[in-house]
């Protein structure tokens, strides 16, 4: 009785009366629990529900829903915490309050070789790999597939009796070609890049900015440019309309059925930058074979094939539906790799035959 007489006088003193009318509202609400049913003072219906009132003070703490209005909360023995001090769990629940965790458009800088390596430090004189910008630039030329390409198109231009210096030139040419679709290839990709995690990719992990890309690509192509028609006018207008191809390739039909037709078409303008090749600017050659133009048509859909066997998986993620994706879900990635690799041997073996037979000239 005493307890019941402190909680009427704190009413009446105006504490706490908006927790005891709701709950004595949430009581007549319940069916066959009505107060005035059970013969029950309503005063001491609501005591119960006033006895557990730190209890109420924590479901108010728990919900993170915003409220238009918070009133004032008592701490279960008296005292009213003011509005601006009430506890929330809105910091708590906070996935970012100092904005520290880095997002999707502002990536962390990955460096590509390790810190503790002291040889890499040493001739870079102290730098990581990742602050100097050339080092990044040779990563996103696809460096690989650019000398692997620029070797195999010098050795048939010095099979055909090319001189070594025409053989120089063109292997200068096509490294150049090749750097910059793979510059252009990573500046297109940066985003999918990025999505995927693959850290090797300069652009996408922001350890090189676009713009610092593409401005190695203006320069290359200034560069491409006249070194492509020292050949010959013919010639060069041949390669740069490879490297055009190529590019072109890079944003369109690349994720439908018909991924294959720029490297078909590239491929096939290089007999023709060799045939029609010679020295200065003047040479002038004859057209090539038709079937070494086929040949390397088809031995462009074959690296097509190959190339894309290492990024099948993303591709799929992504929602592609290219050949070599779909033939690899048949058959399994690494088949694909070996008949591809078969494909691509096979058909280069045929164009040294029928070449040794009459010629890259027709």
């Amino acid at each position: 009785m005493a307890k019941m007489q402190r909680w009427r006088r704190r009413g009446s003193a105006g504490e706490d009366t908006g927790t005891v009318e709701q709950t004595t509202s949430e009581q007549h609400d319940l069916p066959g629990d009505d107060v005035g049913e059970l013969g029950a003072d309503p005063a001491d219906a609501a005591a119960p529900a006033q006895d557990d009132g730190a209890s109420g003070f924590d479901d108010v703490a728990d919900h993170t829903v915003p409220q238009p209005e918070v009133p004032a909360a008592h701490d279960g023995e008296g005292e009213v915490f003011p509005e601006d001090d009430h506890p929330t769990d809105h910091e708590s629940t906070d996935p970012d309050p100092a904005g520290d965790e880095p997002s999707d458009d502002e990536p962390a800088a990955l460096p590509h070789v390790p810190e503790s390596n002291p040889i890499a430090r040493a001739l870079l004189g102290g730098r990581l790999p990742a602050e100097v910008t050339w080092v990044q630039l040779l990563q996103a030329a696809h460096a690989k597939q650019a000398v692997t390409t620029a070797l195999a198109v010098a050795l048939a231009a010095a099979l055909t009796g090319r001189a070594p210096r025409e053989t120089g030139v063109v292997f200068a040419t096509v490294l150049i070609g090749q750097t910059v679709l793979g510059w252009h290839n990573d500046i297109v990709d940066r985003d999918r890049d990025r999505r995927h995690g693959l850290t090797a990719k300069p652009i996408a992990m922001g350890r090189l900015t676009t713009e610092t890309a593409w401005y190695a690509v203006v320069v290359a192509v200034l560069l491409l440019v006249p070194l492509a028609v020292t050949t010959g006018i013919r010639a060069g207008c041949f390669y740069l309309g490879a490297v055009a191809v190529g590019m072109l390739g890079n944003v369109l039909l690349r994720k439908g059925l018909l991924s294959w037709w720029s490297w078909a078409v590239s491929f096939a303008l290089v007999p023709a930058y060799l045939s029609y090749g010679g020295w200065g600017g003047q040479a002038v050659g004859d057209r090539p074979e038709t079937a070494i133009v086929v040949l390397a048509a088809v031995l462009g859909v074959g690296v097509h094939f190959t190339r894309s066997v290492w990024g099948l998986v993303a591709d799929h993620e992504d929602g592609w539906t290219y050949l070599p994706l779909k033939l690899g879900l048949r058959i399994g990635a690494t088949r694909l790799l070996a008949l591809s690799t078969v494909l691509s041997i096979a058909v280069v073996i045929a164009m040294v035959v029928v070449a040794s037979q009459v010629g890259l000239r027709a």
